[in-house]
Parts: C-alpha cells; sequence; structure tokens
C-alpha cells in the first residue's frame, strides 16, 4: 500500500512539473524581453520619426526578442553552478536542470542565430551587426570575464543592454543619428544603477556565490552614492532629447517632471530607507515610462 501511495505522489509531481516550453520561457525571463523589445521601439521611432512600418517593426521585435533570450539562456548555462548558491534563482536552476545544459545551450545559439539572421534579411546590415556584438558581449566579456572579476562589470554590462536602441534605430534608418546615441547613453546609464540596486537587496546571495559585485566589494554606503549619483546623470540626457529639438515641449516637460520624481524616490527608498525592493521595480517603472513617454510624443504629434 505504502509503495502504491509513494508512486501515486510521483506521478502526480511529474504531472505539475513545467514541461520544457515553460522552463524555456522561465530562462529566457520575458520581463527582461519586453524591455528590450520597448527599447528596440524607442529607437525605432526616434530613427523614423513616427510611427515605423507594421513589417519592420514586428521584425526588429522578433529578431531582438529571440538574441535575447538566447543570450541570457547561455548566461544561465555558464552560471549555473554560481546560481545554485542562490535562493532567488532556485527556479532558473531547476529550470535548467529540466531542460538539461547542454539542450538549452543549443537552443540558445539558435535562439541567437535567429535573431541575427532576421535582422540581416529584413532589416539592415548594421541592424545585424549591432544584434551580433550585444549577444557575443553579453554571453563572452561580460558572463565569462567581468561578472565574475570585476566589482564595476554591470557598467561594461550595460552595454549589450542598451544596444537594442540602437538596432532598433538603424533598422529604420540604416545609420544612427546624435539622438539615437543620447538614448543609448541613456540606457546605458541607466543600468548600473539598476543592477546595483537589485545587488544591495541580495548582497549576502551574491557573496555566497562569489560573484563580486560593487555592494560586495565596496560596501553599502559607497554603492548608495553612486547609485544616486547615476540616477542624477538620467534626467539632463532625457532633457537633452528635447532641448536638440529632438522631441516636444510638452515632452520635455513631462521628461522633468518623471525625472525629479525619480530622483526623490531614488533618495527616499535607497539612501535614507534602504528598501532596495521597492527601489530596483522603480527603476524599471522609470525607464518604462521615458519610453513611453518618447514614443507617445513622437508618434502623436
Amino acid at each position: 500500500m505504502d509503495a502504491v501511495i509513494r508512486e501515486s505522489g510521483e506521478a502526480v509531481s511529474a504531472l505539475r512539473e513545467p514541461g520544457p516550453l515553460t522552463s524555456a520561457l522561465l530562462l529566457a525571463r520575458p520581463g527582461l524581453l519586453v524591455m528590450v523589445a520597448m527599447s528596440g521601439l524607442a529607437g525605432m521611432v526616434l530613427g523614423f520619426r513616427g510611427a515605423p512600418e507594421g513589417f519592420t517593426a514586428l521584425a526588429c521585435a522578433v529578431a531582438l526578442i529571440l538574441a535575447a533570450a538566447g543570450s541570457v539562456m547561455l548566461n544561465s548555462v555558464f552560471d549555473y553552478p554560481f546560481d545554485l548558491r542562490m535562493a532567488r534563482l532556485r527556479e532558473r536552476t531547476r529550470a535548467l536542470e529540466r531542460l538539461g545544459r547542454t539542450r538549452t545551450a543549443r537552443i540558445a545559439l539558435l535562439l541567437i542565430a535567429a535573431g541575427v539572421g532576421i535582422s540581416f534579411r529584413f532589416l539592415s546590415p548594421l541592424s545585424g551587426l549591432l544584434i551580433l556584438a550585444a549577444a557575443f558581449w553579453y554571453v563572452v566579456p561580460y558572463t565569462l570575464r567581468l561578472k565574475r572579476n570585476s566589482p564595476f562589470g554591470a557598467v561594461a554590462g550595460g552595454v549589450p543592454g542598451a544596444i537594442p536602441v540602437l538596432v532598433g534605430y538603424s533598422a529604420v534608418n540604416g545609420s544612427i543619428g546624435p539622438d539615437g546615441f543620447i538614448l543609448f547613453l541613456l540606457v546605458l546609464l541607466w543600468q548600473p544603477p539598476h543592477f546595483w540596486t537589485l545587488a544591495l537587496r541580495h548582497r549576502e546571495e551574491y557573496r555566497a556565490a562569489g560573484f563580486p559585485v560593487l555592494p560586495v566589494a565596496m560596501g553599502e554606503g559607497y554603492v548608495k552614492l553612486l547609485i544616486f549619483l547615476y540616477a542624477s546623470a538620467l534626467p539632463p540626457l532625457s532633457i537633452a532629447l528635447w532641448y536638440f529639438g529632438f522631441c516636444s515641449d510638452r515632452y520635455g516637460v513631462a521628461a522633468f517632471l518623471l525625472g525629479m520624481l525619480f530622483l526623490a524616490v531614488s533618495f527616499l527608498l535607497i539612501v535614507l530607507r534602504s528598501r532596495f525592493g521597492p527601489a530596483f521595480r522603480a527603476t524599471n517603472w522609470y525607464l518604462a515610462s521615458l519610453l513611453a513617454l518618447m514614443i507617445g510624443d513622437i508618434c502623436f504629434r
């Protein structure tokens, strides 16, 4: 009887176990993919000076999502021994175990190849080269070297996260103008404080995993100051799009108010209260709101 009960329990557990597709989606980090697609769309709107043609927008979004999904899946494969020591990544490591590291790596490489291929075929050679460069930079220099050896790895690691802006811009323009580089720089400078806020919240897990992230290497006070300095650079960059005539006056006012609110929230949650979870979510809301504001301003003038 005990054997029957045990077998029944194992059968029920097997039925509840997520399948390969669910595991792959978990490893692809859907939330990150949404931000990548939104960044690419912002770049397209900025480069086209309006809503891009539907097929181009779809091809760009698909190319970026596929390549980004493959890149983060490879990141999980290479970081698996470290991620096992981090409680917050338990679901991710279990998903990798279910799918298998070798199979995950093959899927990841196929996704990256598909993203690059779509970009070269339907967008522009520059877009394809940028996607390829972003995937390579994220997987090789960042994941295998900088993340494991440098407290400032997040600074260089922000480059592939900001490249989708340039991919979108070049997809509709064939080249990249100064406004594209302004938006690229803004997203680039947004990423280190975004990551450091998360690292502050989970610094003991990073320490246990052996990652020398900035809060582990330099301490909380130093990182809080650096986060606020980086955050202070974002409102001027966002307003630069208005100052140089790429966006309207209404955008300039809204971007200024949004930036001041973000700085106030950052100071309150990070410097004064050390509430790193809400502060991390606030960084996501700031960038998403700013990109949506810019997209809306240009498309509905």
